[in-house]
């Protein structure tokens, strides 16, 4: 076990070892968890637009990024590449920061909401439903940091 783990911290895996290997067996929670925000917050009232707005575009901009780099790396198109390792902590670094900067406002707004709807406001099942975007949003931060860390040591026992 411990050569497995050695191994894929010193080469990028390919095909279904994309799945397998860590730092990169958090692709499919990541998956997982950012589309459910995305669905979770889009099914749900908008209000205020800015914050949940920029919820959305964090979502589905790290969705969506997170799907393409998987394939890239299951392609096995950066098999060779040396500064393949740096862009895979560079990327997971930027979406961890992205997604820790919409959790907070996403919180903030679910909060909020708590107050107006106990004046009938807002339904209550748009609050839970925000409740349950809240707590899978800081979960998502926290995979794509723990990548962040990971990738981080990949990139460092390749390249020094």
């Amino acid at each position: 076990m411990a050569a497995a783990t050695q191994q894929s911290m010193t080469s990028l895996p390919s095909g279904f070892r994309v799945c397998s290997t860590a730092p990169d067996i958090l692709y499919i929670p990541e998956l997982i968890c950012g589309g459910l925000v995305w669905i979770l917050v889009s099914s749900t009232h908008v209000e205020p637009n800015n914050p949940l707005g920029w919820v959305m575009f964090v979502s589905l901009f790290c969705f969506v990024m997170t799907f393409l780099w998987l394939i890239t790396f299951a392609c096995g198109c950066f098999k060779k590449s040396s500064i393949c390792p740096l862009l895979d902590f560079l990327y997971h670094l930027i979406a961890a920061m992205f997604y820790l900067s919409a959790s907070v406002p996403l919180a903030n707004v679910t909060i909020n909401m708590k107050n107006a709807t106990a004046v009938a406001i807002y339904p209550f099942n748009y609050y839970q439903i925000d409740i349950a975007a809240v707590v899978l949003s800081h979960i998502t931060t926290l995979l794509y940091f723990i990548h962040c860390i990971l990738s981080a040591c990949r990139w460092k026992s390749i390249c020094c």
